[in-house]
């Protein structure tokens, strides 16, 4: 039989709270979103190394029992932690597991990146230092200068997903606004970047790619369908 829709998966962290909501809005409706979550309790090195080597295989596992047609690994911070070719690697093996195409949140925001034809990008995350460190690392890696980037120092994935995007964009305006930058990038799956994202353009006067809007739009990309024109129900 035919399907007429294509099931999307993805891997997130047990204390993400917003990719779902940030993916159904914006799926077209021959999409469908599943999740499977990987244990984590707090957004630092420690505790995303044990959710790469402790839970991200049985959640992957678990996704594999619906056949979803992509997945998205959506962890930008633990994408980064390990080095862009640890994440290429991870993303192999999860897709032997789940059978579907894997598509890495850091590997997406580096093809965004790539495709506005920037090369200098400043980062923004709601992160401790030491990981916004490596998603600064992983752009540089990949050939991106970084002439700056900030963090907002947040641990906890609940704190972080109550950051609102008017806050967001004023810690932007603070931190980045005088950054030399083509692009700016604002990191993590569970911060509300993306609902801050027009209104960010608007101020900077620059692109703004966001975790889950890069990835979203790479799934996409992966179904051979077009990226959404926005959130359901908005203009």
């Amino acid at each position: 039989m035919t399907r007429d829709r294509k099931r999307l998966g993805l891997l997130l962290p047990s204390s993400g709270t917003i990719q779902e909501a940030d993916f159904y809005r914006r799926v077209p409706e021959e999409v469908t979103v599943h999740a499977a979550r990987m244990r984590l309790v707090a957004a630092t090195e420690a505790d995303e190394i044990r959710m790469l080597e402790e839970h991200t295989f049985p959640a992957a596992l678990d996704l594999a029992t619906i056949r979803p047609d992509a997945v998205v690994f959506s962890c930008t911070s633990a994408g980064a932690l390990r080095g862009n070719a640890y994440e290429a690697g991870l993303c192999s093996e999860i897709s032997r597991v789940t059978g579907a195409p894997v598509i890495s949140t850091m590997a997406a925001v580096r093809e965004a990146l790539r495709l506005l034809r920037v090369r200098s990008v400043a980062v923004l995350t709601p992160y401790p230092d030491s990981l916004t460190e490596r998603v600064q690392a992983s752009l540089e890696a990949d050939g991106f200068t970084v002439p700056a980037a900030a963090g907002m120092g947040l641990i906890d994935s609940l704190a972080i997903a109550e950051v609102a995007p008017a806050a967001i964009q004023e810690f932007a305006l603070q931190r980045l606004g005088g950054a030399r930058a083509e692009a700016l990038f604002v990191a993590c799956c569970t911060f509300r970047a993306y609902d801050a994202r027009d209104a960010l353009q608007q101020a900077l006067g620059i692109p703004v790619v966001t975790s889950n809007q890069a990835a979203l739009e790479a799934a996409l990309r992966t179904l051979g369908l077009a990226a959404p024109p926005g959130p359901h129900g908005s203009g």
